[in-house]
C-alpha cells in the first residue's frame, strides 16, 4: 500500500497543471498523471477539481505571502518596509513562472471588485499588513496621521492594478517603468513633512 503524500507535493504538481492548461481544460487525470498516481487517489487529498484548485492557489498565494512578510521584516523603518513590501510583492512574481501562468489563465485570483473575492483571507491579510506597516510608520513619526485601514485599502488597489498589468496582460515593463512613480507618489503623501 503506498503512503499518503506530502500536501505540498500534491500542490507543486496540481500548480505544474493548473499553470500549464488553466482550470477549465485541467483535469484530475491529468494532475494524476503528473503524481504517478491513480485519478481515484486524488480524492484523498481534495473532493473534486475545484476543491483541489482552491487549495494550490492558497498555497501558492502564502508561499508568495510569506516571502514578502520575511523581507518586510527585515527592514528596521517603516519607509523600508514599505517600499520593501512593493517591490518584493511584485518582484517576486518575475522569479514564479508557474504562479504568473496561473494569474494569466485565471485573473480572478485578484479580483478588481473585493465583493467577489474568493481568497478574500489572504487578500485581507496583505492588506493587515500594508496597514500594520502604516501604522508603524505613524509610530515612529515618519508617516503623517493618517487612517491605514483607508490608505491600506487604497495601496492594495494600485497592487493589484500592478499585478494585472505586468503579469497578467503581460505588460513587462510596467512595473518597473510605473513602481519608482508610484512609490514617490505614495511616499511623498504619507511622510511627515
Amino acid at each position: 500500500m503506498r503512503s499518503k503524500l506530502d500536501e505540498q507535493v500534491i500542490w507543486d504538481a496540481a500548480l505544474r497543471v493548473f499553470s500549464r492548461y488553466g482550470y477549465k481544460k485541467s483535469t484530475l487525470e491529468d494532475i494524476a498523471g503528473e503524481l504517478g498516481m491513480t485519478n481515484t487517489a486524488i480524492y484523498a487529498y481534495a473532493a473534486g477539481k475545484r476543491d483541489l484548485y482552491e487549495q494550490t492557489v492558497r498555497y501558492v498565494m502564502l508561499r508568495w505571502q510569506s516571502g514578502v512578510r520575511k523581507a518586510v521584516d527585515r527592514e528596521a523603518t517603516a519607509r523600508g518596509k514599505l517600499t520593501t513590501l512593493c517591490e518584493s510583492a511584485l518582484y517576486y512574481l518575475a522569479k514564479d513562472k508557474e504562479f504568473c501562468d496561473l494569474l494569466r489563465n485565471d485573473p480572478s485570483i485578484f479580483p478588481m471588485f473585493p465583493t467577489v473575492d474568493p481568497y478574500e483571507e489572504i487578500n485581507g491579510d496583505s492588506v493587515r499588513m500594508i496597514a500594520a506597516i502604516l501604522a508603524f510608520g505613524k509610530q515612529t513619526g515618519e508617516f503623517r496621521d493618517l487612517d491605514e485601514t483607508a490608505v491600506s485599502e487604497v495601496l492594495f488597489s494600485i497592487y493589484k492594478n500592478f499585478i494585472i498589468h505586468t503579469y497578467i496582460n503581460a505588460e513587462e515593463d510596467y512595473t518597473s517603468q510605473y513602481l519608482p512613480v508610484t512609490l514617490e507618489l505614495v511616499l511623498g503623501g504619507i511622510l511627515r513633512s
